[in-house]
């Protein structure tokens, strides 16, 4: 029994590590980055969902298909994408 308990927890730890991270959603798709084999680097304004950041729109590079109003998790609120500047 005890062995099961044991299974249980750690079961819980790594689903909520799995989960951990900052919900945001999509505002803005800026500029299609030339990074990439077929250039699918996307710069994005999110809105910050949750945390101590809530409601501050920052810029980040993300990688997929994805548009506005789309929800994402972010790993941390602290870093920001530089501008893309074009050749």
């Amino acid at each position: 029994m005890p062995e099961d308990k044991n299974e249980k927890q750690k079961e819980a730890t790594t689903s909520e590590k799995q989960f951990s991270g900052f919900l945001a959603e999509i505002v803005e798709v800026e500029r299609r980055k030339k990074t990439g084999i077929y250039g699918e680097i996307y710069s994005i304004s999110c809105r910050i969902l949750e945390g101590r950041d809530k409601d501050r729109v920052i810029r980040r590079n993300v990688l997929g298909s994805i548009k506005i109003g789309d929800v994402i998790r972010l790993p941390d609120t602290s870093r920001e994408a530089k501008e893309i500047k074009v050749k």
